[in-house]
């Protein structure tokens, strides 16, 4: 199905382009009364048409077309086949080498770009995969040791000990529930053919369920909202995007030293909703912000004191979340200290 309707879409683009040819050259004979441009513009059009459409079908067809149109609409005796005149010839020898020359040439550009964006995604999926070997060792190792120490010690320790134990397991646990909550996010929407499937979602619903499972895990922390007045809807995958605010939320607690405030804006920007994260923490390395959402970070050059180094992988989801949604996402450091992480979001036409 898809074949039929690129091959379609092929076929209105090379006749709206010789039809286009066709009537320039006519107009042009009318008024100078001259054929002189007429081979020169089918050739410009062949060319067009080799250049846009993959492959070398339709730009020797096209050329062919060309052939036949110039012969017959435009060289004596007019609106009749002449194959013998030595321009006819050559008009043809002329075209079919345009046609086959760019159409290798387009056929290599985008058999090299196809290649280099099969490279830059295995290189990610690399990255990715020694950031989640790197973070999960920790977490598992810890577990581990409390655990063995918890069977091995079992009569001695005091039950202080044991609950403190047993806290740093739960705690690590939820650590490596988010993990994998982050990898299926990215499984989701990984491949080229999965397409994210976006319900209208009212915002205050969204930052109310973010809201409530952020304080489960964080009751102590105070996150400060400030959304507009108006109704708004976002056309959105709702769990996608509550895993964006919760990974982002999480960051502030995790990897912003010294962070005492958490401020969570949404403003309306035309036909944009704007999402803000802010805190007033440490702020982020300057040679960092441009690699935040690679989905690797150098492990010797960490950008923050948090306990967790998973910052570049939940960030990576995001990234990858957002512009499945057709938005964007970024990041900056504010002036007055701290850091600001955002996207954005189209809202829908008619909120009403």
């Amino acid at each position: 199905m898809d074949k039929c309707k690129r091959e379609l879409k092929n076929a209105l683009f090379t006749l709206l382009v010789l039809s286009g040819m066709f009537v320039i050259s006519y107009v042009l004979q009318s008024i100078f009364h001259t054929q002189r441009f007429t081979s020169d513009l089918f050739i410009l059009g062949v060319f067009l048409i080799s250049l846009k459409i993959e492959g070398y079908v339709w730009g020797i067809l096209a050329a062919l077309f060309s052939v036949l149109a110039v012969n017959f609409a435009f060289t004596f005796p007019y609106f009749a086949f002449d194959f013998i005149a030595p321009e006819s010839i050559a008009s043809a020898v002329v075209m079919l080498i345009v046609a086959v020359l760019t159409s290798t040439l387009t056929t290599q550009i985008k058999e090299q770009e196809k290649t280099r964006r099969e490279t830059e995604k295995e290189r990610m999926r690399a990255n990715l995969l020694r950031g989640i070997s790197h973070d999960l060792r920790t977490p598992l190792t810890t577990i581990y040791g409390s655990c063995s120490a918890i069977i091995e010690n079992y009569d001695s320790l005091k039950k202080e000990r044991k609950i403190k134990l047993l806290g740093e397991i739960r705690e690590d646990s939820e650590w490596l529930i988010r993990m994998v909550e982050n990898l299926l996010s990215i499984t989701k929407i990984d491949g080229e053919k999965v397409q994210v499937i976006k319900v209208p979602t009212v915002l205050e619903e969204l930052i109310d369920a973010t809201l409530v499972k952020f304080y489960k895990r964080y009751p102590n922390i105070e996150v400060h909202v400030e959304i507009p007045d108006e109704f708004i809807s976002i056309p959105m995958d709702a769990l996608l995007i509550e895993q964006v605010l919760m990974n982002l939320l999480e960051n502030a607690v995790f990897h912003a030293r010294g962070m005492s405030r958490i401020d969570f804006l949404v403003k309306r920007e035309g036909e944009w909703a704007v999402f803000y994260i802010m805190d007033d923490g440490c702020g982020i390395m300057e040679g960092k912000l441009t690699k935040l959402f690679d989905g690797y970070l150098d492990r010797e050059e960490k950008i923050s004191d948090g306990n967790r180094h998973n910052m570049s992988i939940g960030l990576s989801v995001c990234a990858t979340i957002i512009n499945a949604h057709g938005g964007t996402i970024g990041a900056e450091n504010r002036k007055e200290g701290g850091a600001c992480f955002s996207f954005r979001l189209k809202t829908e036409e008619d909120d009403e």
